[in-house]
């Protein structure tokens, strides 16, 4: 309600009007930003996006993951360049939070599955009975009129939101109340997929969200103290991140799950046409069957030097694999021919005089001063003229960045360490005694190998 002594010049409103930060109407206050923030994002742009999805969309092979890449980024820009300020401000302070929280809730209601499970369109209520006690009866009758009070209240969560993965394009809304599953929540249904939401809301979203405060209150300087991070701020703790990965079993099975989806249908430096790896590790190496070929430094369990064996099955010499005890426990059914260690990449390498020594996704978990330890304690164990240091990694590129590896790079900030670009990378391994032979990538937006030996 609006008082006789508010109700003299300016009122209140619900409506459109311009406001005042008290909530008055401001009457001729549209300014440029007011008309800006109600129009395209970018209108001149979008003919030329139509004419180039339209001249590729009727031919693209989506078995072509760059061209279906090429088309996907045009469509992109396109919704971006029609796309109202105040639209897409809605959609990232609403929309997209809580698409996240629904979909985490729907990962623990069991949505997923039970609409992976069925063939037909499938109802709100009938979803309800993952969280009903009866199920059994629920889902054989259409009646809902004997169901108890609390049943009801399920239901009508439930219902709320299958409505916003409907409306977001999780599921499909088939009718009223009424839906069916999509790639992409079939994808959910299987736990290393899911295991991403619970793994970042849990442990990384604070850390995120705390990082514009830590920011301002370290002037703006950019993180290189692991032990003092937006990672610490939002958490509350003075442990790192991977010492909560090492204390939290739930924590490093769902982190690892998240990683191994993200490497996945990425291609691949082992693919052929990326790197030559007969030719550069194993041709002319004089490799016998009881030499180191390839030692993955802070390997996790085992995916990569699996993946390594099972393409190329006839490369001589063994693989070894070292992380952390805990972590070396878990690594099982491994390929006769992947040895398991136990080891501390801080410490010196203990394997000496291998043919290379790879480290992927590991330098980007630290600021540049621990990547010179890391590397350092590697350095001795080289055979000048034989042995080669693989580090497989984004290269930030100078323009065209993609978001996997700038939002990646957010993410590492929060943390004190950072995605680099080609000319960071080349100072930080020059630091530890090594140098660059060859950068190899296959196209933008992939991780490249980098090449090294001693200096």
């Amino acid at each position: 309600m609006v008082s006789a002594e508010s109700s003299t010049g300016n009122e209140l409103s619900n409506g459109d009007a311009d406001c005042d930060p008290n909530g008055y109407t401001v009457k001729g206050a549209e300014t440029d930003v007011d008309r800006i923030a109600i129009s395209p994002n970018a209108p001149h742009d979008v003919p030329a996006l139509i004419e180039q999805i339209a001249s590729s969309g009727m031919s693209v092979s989506l078995e072509d993951t760059q061209a279906r890449w090429k088309l996907r980024d045009a469509a992109r820009s396109l919704a971006d360049a029609l796309e109202t300020p105040r639209e897409r401000l809605i959609r990232q302070c609403w929309s997209q939070p809580t698409e996240f929280a629904a979909i985490e809730t729907g990962i623990d209601l069991g949505i997923f599955r039970l609409l992976a499970e069925s063939t037909q369109p499938v109802s709100a209520s009938q979803l309800a009975c993952s969280s009903n006690t009866d199920p059994i009866m629920l889902c054989k009758s259409r009646d809902y009129s004997h169901m108890s009070h609390s049943f009801l209240i399920v239901a009508n969560l439930t219902a709320r939101i299958l409505k916003h993965l409907g409306a977001t394009g999780v599921i499909t809304e088939t009718g009223p109340d009424e839906y069916r599953g999509t790639n992409f929540s079939h994808t959910l249904s299987a736990e290393k997929y899911a295991d991403g939401y619970p793994v970042i809301a849990r442990w990384f979203y604070p850390a995120i969200f705390a990082l514009p405060e830590f920011l301002k209150k370290t002037d703006y300087r950019n993180p290189t103290d692991p032990g003092n991070s937006a990672f610490h701020l939002g958490h509350k703790t003075e442990k790192h991140v991977f010492q909560c990965a090492q204390e939290d079993a739930l924590f490093a099975k769902q982190f690892g799950n998240h990683m191994g989806v993200y490497r996945q249908g990425r291609p691949s430096w082992m693919d052929q046409g990326f790197y030559p790896v007969m030719e550069r590790l194993v041709e002319g190496a004089g490799i016998e069957d009881q030499d180191v070929l390839l030692v993955d430094m802070g390997g996790s369990i085992g995916h990569d030097l699996s993946e390594f064996r099972r393409k190329w099955p006839d490369a001589p010499g063994r693989l070894v694999l070292q992380d952390l005890p805990q972590v070396i426990q878990g690594a099982k059914g491994l390929h006769s021919s992947i040895e398991p260690m136990a080891h501390d990449f801080f410490r010196e390498q203990p394997i000496k005089g291998a043919r290379a020594y790879y480290l992927h996704s590991i330098l980007h978990d630290w600021p540049d001063e621990m990547c010179q330890k890391i590397l350092s304690n590697l350095v001795p164990a080289l055979r000048p003229g034989y042995s080669k240091v693989l580090i497989n990694e984004n290269l930030i590129p100078p323009t065209g960045a993609q978001h996997e590896t700038t939002s990646l790079d957010c993410i590492m900030m929060a943390i004190a360490s950072t995605e680099r670009t080609e000319s960071q990378w080349a100072r930080l391994i020059e630091s530890a005694g090594l140098k660059i032979v060859k950068i190899w990538t296959v196209h933008k937006g992939v991780e490249s190998l980098i090449e090294c030996e001693m200096a």
